[in-house]
């Protein structure tokens, strides 16, 4: 279990990023924290592995202050993914930044071949793994800084806007093995944009706005919030617009609806079929 209380943060003591912000996050969760460019998100997603520390408030990882730990031993339980890979790879291989985390960590050589095989294999790697990172797509060295990150399978797993530069079919693969890992016990967070990924994946959601949280809770009611979404400078969700077309015919339809079921129960239910 992670606990921020009352964390405030300005980068060089100027620029206020985070502002009071408290929240709980409990074992095997998903969660996705959501909001316009400034609004905090991947500060506070780098606070929880050590890579920032508050300016005052405090971070609770395990029931301990996380002052205490190296932001070395953090990397060994909280995993993040940067939004830019090219911030975190710097091999000459795909395999070989696999691998370096797994050696830092002190893994046997058997165990190092199986994991890097595994999940280079698991993310559509496998065929790439003598290139050089820096030589492929944006997708693709994302997927790279993924693997590296993956292999050594942390508790918890945070990552900032995984789904940009990748298609239908990887955004697919990614979703299914962030529920693999969230069903084995893994805390999955993730911060983005993708507002049809969060409310397919995601049962938690948390808006930020100004470095403060503005709602935290269920996703189908965060996003389906007229104020949150303004907030933030989403886009409603492709169901809530249809639900809102449909309340102007059907008054009796509600107007925010997120969940497919929903709709397609209440189009049964105006067609006479319930």
């Amino acid at each position: 279990m992670i606990m921020m209380e009352d964390v405030h943060f300005a980068y060089d003591g100027l620029y206020t990023a985070l502002q009071g912000v408290s929240l709980q996050i409990d074992d095997s969760e998903r969660i996705a924290i959501m909001g316009s460019n400034g609004a905090g998100k991947t500060t506070l997603v780098k606070h929880l592995n050590g890579l920032l520390r508050p300016n005052s408030g405090r971070i609770i990882f395990d029931n301990v202050d996380t002052k205490h730990y190296s932001v070395a031993e953090l990397a060994r339980e909280i995993g993040l993914v940067m939004q830019n890979p090219d911030h975190q790879l710097f091999l000459d291989s795909v395999e070989k930044e696999v691998v370096f985390g797994l050696k830092q960590l002190g893994f046997s050589e058997d165990e190092i071949k199986e994991r890097t095989e595994r999940t280079l294999a698991s993310l559509g790697l496998e065929g790439l793994s003598e290139r050089s990172p820096f030589t492929l797509s944006g997708g693709e060295r994302k997927r790279v800084a993924l693997a590296s990150v993956l292999a050594t399978e942390p508790r918890i797993l945070a990552l900032d806007e995984p789904t940009i530069g990748q298609d239908a079919r990887q955004k697919e693969k990614l979703a299914e093995m962030l529920m693999g890992l969230n069903e084995k016990g893994r805390t999955v967070i993730v911060v983005t944009h993708d507002i049809e990924f969060v409310i397919e994946n995601f049962p938690r959601t948390i808006a930020m706005a100004n470095g403060t949280i503005i709602a935290d809770g269920p996703t189908n009611s965060v996003l389906s919030n007229d104020k949150v979404i303004k907030k933030c400078s989403l886009t409603a969700p492709q169901l809530t617009q249809a639900a809102r077309s449909l309340h102007e015919i059907f008054p009796k339809v509600p107007e925010r609806l997120t969940l497919l079921s929903e709709l397609e129960n209440e189009i049964v239910r105006v067609l006479g079929g319930a």
